[in-house]
């Protein structure tokens, strides 16, 4: 009978721990999805610092990009490529493009990929 018992307050502080786990997760993915201002902040800011110059700060090309023939980042061309070509793309250049590999990380260029596909509900 004892050890039914303790079987039991087993279990119950199983169960406990678990729901204050799942709790605790849901709270601080509510928080990361709560605040995603910051992130658009962020890759907004490497957007105006890396691309802007060349594909100008809507995506539609800025005077010295459109000189160059750089693509409407807003073109349908360039928002149909998987987010792995675009990705590639940042990193290792393409034309006159520089390869951005080396100053921006993996994280980066992905959030900049995020940012581009952002940018056809502004054409």
């Amino acid at each position: 009978m004892t050890q039914d018992k303790a079987e039991q307050h087993v279990i119950f502080a199983s169960t406990i721990l678990l729901l204050l786990f799942a709790g605790l997760t849901l709270f601080i993915a509510s928080i990361a999805r709560a605040n995603p201002g910051l992130d658009a902040a962020a890759n907004s800011a490497t957007y105006r610092a890396k691309c802007a110059a060349c594909h100008g700060p809507d995506g539609g090309g800025s005077e010295v990009g459109k000189s160059m023939h750089v693509p409407d980042l807003r073109s349908q061309a360039v928002q149909k490529q998987s987010d792995a070509e675009l990705a590639q793309i940042i990193s290792n250049g393409k034309g006159g493009m520089p390869a951005f590999k080396d100053s921006l990380s993996e994280d980066q260029i992905h959030a900049l990929v995020t940012h581009i596909r952002t940018l056809h509900q502004k054409k």
